[in-house]
């Protein structure tokens, strides 16, 4: 475990959920290795120690 707490599960978690903040549970437990319920659990931890704050829309300029 890293000295922050997270692991390697966590960060992997964190890089998908940035990358994709929609992403279906399904498709980042498989991306992350875990089934759903596991991985669940880590997101929602992750969301709970305020590591995640929000989601949140980026919008294109060009198509406002």
């Amino acid at each position: 475990m890293a000295r922050n707490g997270f692991d390697a599960i966590d960060r992997k978690i964190l890089r998908e959920i940035q990358e994709d903040g929609r992403i279906s549970m399904v498709e980042l437990a498989d991306k992350v290795g875990l089934s759903v319920s596991p991985c669940l659990r880590r997101l929602r931890k992750l969301e709970e120690i305020g590591v995640i704050r929000k989601y949140v829309a980026l919008l294109d300029p060009a198509h406002l």
